[in-house]
């Protein structure tokens, strides 16, 4: 089997998915903008061959690297790279090689905001409502009927990346003195965001599923730099898991990664916020495997091998939880105080890369706990001031 990779080596975790592919005898062909040279040990061994090109935005070279690729090692079986960025690239190559995944149309249909709009409202999940921004007069006559706030954003995007809160006619005006293309209205909730991330099959069975919280919203971590945390939940919330269940459904999705977001609000219902169809971001796939010790890395390419997974059992054991810091702040405790406050429930500690920033922090620290207030002391300590 050959699976050609986009960008192997980042997120730099993500070189676990090729060391798990290479277990299963699958030839890993990697393509990525860093040179051979640069990448970790670990991924060179297990790669097959790797192709470098220094601009992954180019489609042009990705067509002569997976062409040359086929000439070398024969038919490509998968194109992948569970990375948000590079998901129109994959289909377009799948679709050009005749690989099986996602296609150009199901990435129109699915990674937009409008898309997942039809989407949600098709299968019957609450989402907020939202229109094309066009023009000052059509977002002003919008909000009329949903009321302000409006929150807009991308068509296409992710991690709250130019997307602002408007709260009257006059913030409207500012926010459109210059036209904003390919945005989106869409009516503000206010709520806790919670995740519905996990894994289906070939026949889109759900074959493994989770849960995380984020203790605020990732527009308002963007916009007002806070220092963000969020965890992983024992339990999946029964409700919530019917409407994640019922989304995924809807999305189609086939032997893949999925990360939805909702909202949930003070009654205790869930709107949908978006879907993602990858893996969840950050060190989110390390938290999942400290969260119910096993393999996530190796379970993923266990499906794409074709194991049968409708047996699979796991347990989430703990609260694992990604606390940020930032370099703009002043922490009370020093980073050998943390060591010595936080013990055994200290996982990892690692510097972001820069394109998190914004969103997660400069600096993370993974805890694990048995129980949530021992988890919130801890975040506590790290985000003291």
């Amino acid at each position: 089997m050959n699976v050609v990779f986009i960008s192997p080596h980042f997120p730099p975790q993500f070189f676990h998915f090729v060391t798990a592919l290479r277990e299963r005898g699958v030839s890993v062909l990697g393509i990525g903008d860093s040179p051979y040279d640069s990448l970790r040990h670990e991924l060179r061994e297990s790669l097959s061959e790797y192709f470098f090109t220094p601009n992954l935005s180019d489609y042009d070279a990705l067509l002569r690297a997976t062409a040359y690729l086929t000439w070398r090692h024969g038919r490509i079986h998968r194109i992948d790279s569970l990375n948000e960025t590079w998901l129109e690239v994959e289909a377009r190559l799948r679709e050009d090689f005749h690989v099986p995944g996602l296609q150009p149309a199901d990435i129109a249909r699915l990674r937009t905001k409008l898309g997942m709009h039809d989407v949600f409202k098709q299968a019957g999940v609450p989402h907020p409502d939202g229109i094309p921004v066009k023009d000052a007069a059509g977002v002003k006559a919008f909000a009329r009927n949903v009321g302000y706030p409006l929150v807009l954003k991308p068509d296409v995007g992710v991690g709250a990346a130019r997307t602002f809160k408007v709260s009257s006619n006059a913030e409207v005006d500012a926010a459109l003195a210059e036209p904003l293309h390919n945005y989106v209205a869409q009516a503000f909730v206010r709520g806790a965001i919670v995740t519905y991330d996990g894994l289906v099959d070939r026949e889109g069975n759900i074959v493994f599923r989770l849960s995380h919280e984020y203790s605020d919203g990732v527009m308002e971590v963007v916009l007002e730099q806070r220092d963000i945390s969020f965890w992983s939940l024992t339990e999946v919330p029964p409700a919530l898991d019917v409407l994640g269940r019922r989304a995924v459904a809807a999305l189609g999705l086939r032997e893949r990664w999925f990360h939805l977001e909702f909202f949930r609000l003070s009654d205790g219902s869930y709107v949908a916020l978006e879907a993602n169809l990858r893996p969840p971001g950050g060190f989110m796939t390390d938290m999942m495997n400290y969260t119910c010790d096993m393999d996530v890395y190796r379970l993923w390419a266990r499906l794409l091998t074709g194991d049968d997974l409708r047996d699979f059992r796991y347990t989430p054991k703990y609260h694992v939880c990604h606390i940020a810091r930032r370099a703009t702040r002043r922490y009370r405790y020093s980073h050998a105080e943390l060591v010595t406050k936080l013990g055994d429930a200290l996982l990892l500690h690692r510097d972001m890369p820069a394109v998190y920033h914004s969103a997660m922090g400069n600096e993370m620290y993974l805890t694990r706990h048995k129980d949530l207030a021992a988890m919130h002391e801890a975040i506590r300590l790290i985000q003291a001031t």
